[in-house]
């Protein structure tokens, strides 16, 4: 009996060994979204795989750049590049452009400080490429829904949002009106009010890039990945409520005569 129990303890250690390997193999599930110079969404959403690629002792927004970079940019990791700075591990190469470290980054809508903080699982990184060179003047902005589903033809309300700072520099987020909503980069026609939502429909099925821009700001386009699922067909509205009110009344009657039934039994059994 003894022997037994110990080969089975055994084997539950294996098993957990080669669980916990499995776990650390597959890394931490990171989403990465990178625009490029052009202010053209490049990397939408992404899942990818994160694990400690520099060896700094934790899974890092560089680690989930690079990761991405690996995966989705045509000549990999060469695409992406980082280097010393006063301020941190700082980026010096995205998505292929080097110019001179004028990049952004947030995870979460959050400004980050540098390169080497640390990300969770589950986090949205988002990387991009500043287009105004002489003012800086690109706003980085966000969608409060990062994904949606929805039918086709389905009302989807989203509401935009920008980052900045108030009198004393302190972060604030603000609802941006105006914005020309776009689908895949096909303008809608549809704009945010003054709460910044927008309402649109897509009628298409499939996995599509809702984002949005400017004729007043220079936005660093957020994101939304909708899925879009079958139609929802519409039943005739006469035929249907015919044949429920002639269900219900089907119904009824056999419960009433049913009722019937029963008092006749109790009054004859009563005699």
């Amino acid at each position: 009996m003894k022997k037994t129990i110990t080969i089975l303890l055994a084997l539950v250690m294996v098993i957990a060994a080669t669980c916990t390997a499995v776990s650390a193999d597959e890394g931490t599930k990171v989403y990465v979204t990178i625009a490029d110079d052009n202010g053209e969404i490049v990397v939408a959403r992404k899942s990818v795989s994160v694990s400690d690629l520099d060896g700094d002792g934790a899974v890092t927004i560089s680690d989930a750049l690079a990761a991405a970079h690996a995966k989705f940019y045509a000549d990999g990791a060469d695409g992406y590049g980082t280097f010393d700075s006063e301020y941190g591990l700082s980026l010096g190469k995205l998505w292929g452009v080097e110019n001179g470290g004028s990049y952004g980054y947030y995870v979460n809508n959050a400004s980050a400080w540098s390169l080497a903080d640390p990300v969770a699982e589950g986090d949205h990184v988002y990387a991009f490429v500043y287009t105004d060179l002489a003012t800086w003047s690109d706003t980085y902005s966000w969608f409060e829904k990062a994904s949606v589903k929805a039918a086709a033809g389905e009302e989807i309300t989203l509401t935009l949002k920008c980052s900045g700072y108030d009198e004393n520099w302190s972060p604030v987020e603000s609802a941006v009106e105006g914005a020309k909503i776009l689908v895949d980069g096909k303008d809608t026609g549809v704009v945010t009010d003054a709460d910044g939502k927008a309402v649109i429909t897509v009628a298409d099925e499939g996995s599509v890039v809702i984002s949005a821009t400017s004729d007043t700001m220079t936005l660093v386009p957020p994101v939304c990945v909708a899925k879009i699922g079958a139609a929802v067909p519409e039943l005739p509205k006469t035929g249907v409520t015919s044949t429920f009110v002639f269900i219900g009344s089907g119904i009824a009657l056999i419960a009433a005569g049913a009722v019937v039934i029963a008092r006749t039994k109790k009054e004859q059994m009563s005699f």
